[in-house]
């Protein structure tokens, strides 16, 4: 199997997810945010087509991470190989953090038994579309403050949206109203 990647694997990376991480880059995504910072992974054909088994080796290979963060493009767009890549690093005693732009209930709405497989291979999701006009530099692992740190683990449990307390902001975003509300 292969994935379409927009470039090569990360190592050492501290702004993706807590601790030390390898970033895996996926290519392809059709959310197309205003001021997204990663353009040039929206095209479905750009990048280029890696061996799941050349990831492993590579993984295999790199020492001191503390765990993966799956970004992009949006990772849930080839989620298959990212299936294969999010089970392989739990073998490996990696944690994972994936960010897409879906948020979790429409993820669990697309009612897509790969995805579910996924999300129960996840630690962190950071869910949500990129909005410009709620973009903050104070945000902590997410750019604008309509996203979400989600425990996926505990979300699934409880069936409900669990936030990763320590990442939680002073205002949670009210999806129906589209607005902040302070808490």
């Amino acid at each position: 199997m292969k994935i379409r990647l927009a470039a090569p694997l990360q190592p050492d990376s501290i702004v993706d997810g807590e601790g030390i991480r390898v970033v895996l880059w996926t290519q392809g995504c059709s959310h197309h945010c205003k001021g997204c910072h990663n353009q040039e992974t929206w095209d479905f054909k750009g990048g280029y087509l890696v061996d799941l088994e050349e990831i492993k080796e590579e993984l295999n290979s790199i020492q001191g991470q503390d765990g993966i963060t799956l970004s992009g493009g949006d990772p849930l767009f080839q989620v298959d190989a990212c299936l294969e890549i999010v089970k392989y690093c739990k073998k490996i005693n990696l944690n994972v953090w994936c960010y897409t732009g879906y948020t979790f209930e429409q993820l669990l709405a697309l009612n897509n038994p790969k995805i579910i497989e996924f999300l129960n291979y996840v630690d962190v999701l950071v869910d949500g579309k990129f909005i410009l006009e709620q973009r903050s530099l104070d945000l902590k692992f997410k750019g604008s403050e309509n996203q979400r740190v989600i425990d996926v683990q505990n979300s699934l449990k409880e069936n409900k949206v669990i936030l990763v307390e320590k990442y939680k902001d002073k205002k949670n975003y009210d999806f129906k109203k589209k607005t902040a509300v302070y808490l």
